[in-house]
């Protein structure tokens, strides 16, 4: 399995960093793919169970949550949309000097062998953007 984690601070408050990678629905206003949800979860719309795509038309994956503790911690796994045995992603939500500290781990199990450097590469890539966009978002909001 390979896995990559970023931990970083973005300087906002917790609950307005929770809410920008909780809703999942809204995130295509700061990532360059367009989400929806495709199944509401078992209590909340998007709590644990839920089903979000994240693409461009119908290419694209599916995330379904796993766990969520509000304000402390996203679990989310791939469902559909990757060839891999095993897509997860675990974001974590502690309170730091100047902000948010945000700690984003995202493992995988690809169906091929594949060296690890090369999936912890593309994992590189899709937390930064994913953080990066999040970053902007928080001092949009907090402007």
């Amino acid at each position: 399995m390979a896995s990559y984690t970023v931990d970083t601070v973005i300087e906002a408050p917790r609950d307005v960093v929770f809410d920008i990678f909780a809703d999942r629905e809204r995130n295509s206003d700061f990532l360059p793919v367009q989400t929806r949800l495709k199944s509401a979860g078992t209590t909340e719309r998007q709590g644990v169970g839920a089903v979000h795509f994240l693409g461009f038309g119908k290419v694209g994956v599916s995330e379904q949550l796993t766990e969520l503790v509000p304000g402390k911690r996203i679990v989310y796994k791939v469902v559909a949309g990757l060839p891999v045995k095993l897509h997860s992603g675990t974001i974590e939500f502690s309170d730091a000097p100047n902000g948010t500290r945000v700690l984003y781990t995202m493992e995988q199990i690809p169906p091929i062998p594949v060296p690890s450097k090369v999936i912890e590469l593309a994992l590189r890539g899709l937390i930064g953007a994913f953080v990066s966009g999040a970053r902007k978002e928080a001092a949009r909001r907090t402007k």
